[in-house]
């Protein structure tokens, strides 16, 4: 008889109009610019291209109803980027939701038999 033990395995993201919206990685690119003051830092950190970053920042931006990130550009003093109130508040809600998803996954053990 073969091993029926199985781990149940997921990932959660939101969509909006069938595209996505918010995930894993689009969350650590808004901890990592928060925790450093900067789009090429943080871009830098996840190996992407800063076109990818703002790419990314740009549409999170423009689907939310507040923009998540702020920035100012270089120059004499150099430039940063903050992640807005409206952010961080994304930011801690989707830990709530994946925590809550995580939780689910681990009810679900055992749930199914083949």
């Amino acid at each position: 008889m073969m091993d029926s033990t199985f781990t149940i395995n997921g990932r959660i993201w939101l969509e909006r109009d069938g595209q996505k919206l918010l995930g894993r990685g689009r969350v650590e690119l808004l901890e990592r610019i928060r925790d450093s003051g900067s789009i090429r830092q943080a871009a830098l950190q996840m190996a992407m291209s800063y076109k990818q970053a703002w790419d990314m920042i740009n549409d999170m931006n423009a689907r939310f109803d507040s923009a998540l990130v702020t920035s100012r550009r270089g120059g004499k003093g150099g430039g940063n980027a903050t992640v807005t109130e409206k952010g961080l508040a994304v930011i801690e809600q989707f830990h709530v939701l994946e925590n809550k998803f995580k939780d689910f996954m681990a009810d679900s053990v055992g749930v199914v038999e083949f």
